[in-house]
Order: C-alpha cells, then sequence, then structure tokens
C-alpha cells in the first residue's frame, strides 16, 4: 500500500473517528447517569434538546435551494465513498510491466515464477514465494523466504540481493522494481523417544 494511500486512510478513520466520539459524547452526556458524573463547569446538552423540530424544517423547505443540495451533498459524499472503496480494492497484481519500448511488455507472472525459482536455488533457502503488487509503472516484490534452520540470514540475504533480485531488476528495466524480503525459518521437529 502506498504512503499516500495508507495516509489517506488513515486521516479519513481519524476524521470518522473524531466526528463519532463527539457525538457520542454529546449523545451520552444528555442521559442521567453520565450527567452526574460530569463537572459542574462543563457544558452540557439539555435531556429535552430537540435537534431538527417540525418549525425548524419548515424555514429549511422554504428556501428553494436547500432540497438541492442537501441531495447533492448525500450523492456527493455517496461519490466518494465509492471511489475510496474502489481504491482499496484496486491494489492487486500487475498483469504486465511495460518495458522501454512501446508496445513491449514483460508478464508480471513469469518474472515472479522466474524470481521464486532462482530465490529458491540461494543457499539456506527452502521455500520461496514471490508476489508482484502495485502498479505496472511502479512494481512491487513482496518475496517471503523459509530459510532453513541453519542457515544464516544475513548470507541468504545478499545472495538474494547478488542473485536473483539483480537480475528481476535488470528484466524489469527502465521499471524500478522495489523488494520487500520477510523471512522465517523452519522449525526444528523434536526428536521423539520411543
Amino acid at each position: 500500500m502506498s504512503r499516500l494511500r495508507s495516509g489517506a486512510n488513515r486521516s479519513s478513520l481519524f476524521c470518522a473517528a473524531a466526528v463519532l466520539l463527539g457525538a457520542g459524547a454529546v449523545l451520552a452526556s444528555m442521559t442521567a447517569p453520565v450527567r452526574g458524573w460530569l463537572p459542574a463547569d462543563w457544558p452540557r446538552v439539555g435531556a429535552d434538546r430537540v435537534w431538527l423540530d417540525q418549525d425548524m424544517l419548515g424555514r429549511w423547505r422554504d428556501h428553494g435551494w436547500w432540497t438541492p443540495v442537501a441531495v447533492a451533498a448525500a450523492a456527493l459524499g455517496v461519490v466518494l465513498f465509492l471511489c475510496w472503496a474502489v481504491a482499496q480494492i484496486r491494489t492487486g497484481r500487475p498483469r504486465e510491466l511495460p518495458l522501454g519500448q512501446p508496445g513491449v511488455t514483460l508478464s508480471a507472472s513469469a518474472l515472479s515464477s522466474v524470481l521464486a525459482d532462482r530465490a529458491r536455488a540461494v543457499e539456506g533457502v527452502a521455500r520461496a514465494d514471490v508476489r508482484l503488487l502495485g502498479r505496472p509503472r511502479r512494481p512491487r516484490a513482496r518475496i517471503t523466504l523459509v530459510l532453513d534452520p541453519d542457515a544464516s540470514p544475513e548470507a541468504v540475504l545478499r545472495g538474494l540481493a547478488r542473485g536473483p533480485v539483480a537480475e528481476a531488476r535488470t528484466a524489469a528495466a527502465p521499471r524500478d522494481l522495489r523488494v520487500d524480503v520477510r523471512l522465517t525459518t523452519r522449525r526444528h521437529r523434536a526428536p521423539r523417544i520411543h
């Protein structure tokens, strides 16, 4: 997930949480049990408060612009929410990576398959899984390696960077291929005594 999208998601969630928390605090302060716990100098909302009465609603309806503005604001909110939802879903894998010349592409599945095969060949790697993520113009490879119990993570990372990752970056040129590596180890099985 890109930093911009991650920041936008966090900001949206923070704003929504602040609005809901504020509305909940105001509504809770209207109840008798909560009102008794609040300090005396805190602002309070009366329990008999009416947020939107018939007279106020009638005054708003007298203005000809109110109804279209309310409908447009609701429609805009729905459209923005749908755009945000589509942006969350559209984070799938790229199918092809465009290369330097027009019409020349590299299959993303072929690149990830070869990268996984080459990563398995690195000494100390028991299993490798590669997923290509991001957009075709900014690809990102997520490599998950399962190491042998006696393998050195530093040596494995060095071998991976010099071999398979360097080859993949050359193949994806002129695109800059970012690589995230996750390491796990194969567990020892405890010997059983019969």
